[in-house]
């Protein structure tokens, strides 16, 4: 499939081993796993960094394979996901940092047409969680209640 904004194509990622079983040598039960998922999400970190710290730090290489749920469908059964979801988080946080750019480099049209670009998959990933039911009807997107919300 190609990128949204260019006609190329995306690199071919890695592929996960075949084993669907628990790995012997991982030390953590299911309830322990879930402890660490819920103390790392109250502690305001992502889900891809729940998994990288599971991963690096307590030697879990696969938490679905432990508590055969992702982490986010885990998170959303206790009620500790976050109000908005981390790849909008990310959107707002790239327009912002861009904004300060323009803001510093008047002149940078290659910049103004990221922002541009970037606003889009905002409108879009919004129009999308609206219609999911993830971000409420009447949630609306403002650059400035972003700055504060965020930042």
């Amino acid at each position: 499939m190609a990128r949204m904004h260019s006609r190329k194509k995306g690199k071919a990622g890695s592929t996960k081993p075949i084993k669907k079983t628990k790995s012997i040598w991982v030390r953590y039960s299911k309830e322990e796993v879930e402890q660490l998922i819920l103390k790392l999400a109250k502690s305001g970190e992502t889900k891809s960094n729940i998994g990288i710290t599971l991963r690096d730090t307590y030697g879990v290489p696969d938490v679905r394979k432990l508590i055969s749920k992702r982490i986010g469908l885990f998170l959303e059964e206790q009620k500790a996901e976050k109000e908005l979801p981390d790849d909008l988080t990310d959107l707002i946080k790239r327009e912002i940092s861009i904004i300060k750019h323009i803001e510093s480099h008047k002149q940078d049209e290659t910049a103004k047409r990221g922002l541009h670009l970037t606003e889009s998959k905002i409108r879009r990933l919004v129009k999308y969680y609206k219609r999911t039911n993830k971000l409420p009807a009447a949630w609306k997107y403002d650059r400035e209640q972003a700055k504060l919300l965020i930042g």
